[in-house]
C-alpha cells in the first residue's frame, strides 16, 4: 500500500512541478548558451580611489608627529591612514621584539 501511495505522490509532483534536466546531463548543456568573453576593462578608466598625494604628504610631514618616538609615530600614521580608509598595518621600520632576553633559563 505504501508503494502505491509513494508512486501516486511522485506522479502528482511530476505533473505539478516538472523537473528540469540535471546539471550534468546533455540536455542541460544543450540548453545553455555560451556567454561571450567580457572585454577587459582599463584600470585607468575609473578615478583613483585612494588618498591624494597631498593628504599622504601631510600625514608623513607633520612636524608634531616627527617629534614622537618611532613606535608612536608609526601608530599615529596608522590611525591617520585608518581615518582616510586606508589599511596601513605594516610598519616601515623593523620594530623587533619588545622583550630583551639576556639569559635563557634552562
Amino acid at each position: 500500500m505504501r508503494d502505491v501511495i509513494a508512486r501516486a505522490i511522485s506522479w502528482v509532483l511530476s505533473v505539478l512541478a516538472p523537473r528540469r534536466p540535471g546539471r550534468h546531463s546533455a540536455e542541460h548543456f544543450a540548453a545553455q548558451t555560451a556567454e561571450p568573453d567580457p572585454t577587459p576593462a582599463n584600470p585607468w578608466s575609473r578615478p583613483w580611489t585612494g588618498p591624494s598625494s597631498q593628504e599622504v604628504r601631510a600625514i608623513f610631514k607633520d612636524e608634531w608627529a616627527q617629534r614622537l618616538p618611532a613606535v608612536q609615530r608609526e601608530r599615529l600614521w596608522a590611525s591617520q591612514f585608518a581615518a582616510l580608509g586606508v589599511d596601513y598595518d605594516f610598519p616601515t621600520m623593523g620594530l623587533g621584539s619588545v622583550v630583551t632576553r639576556k639569559r635563557v633559563a634552562a
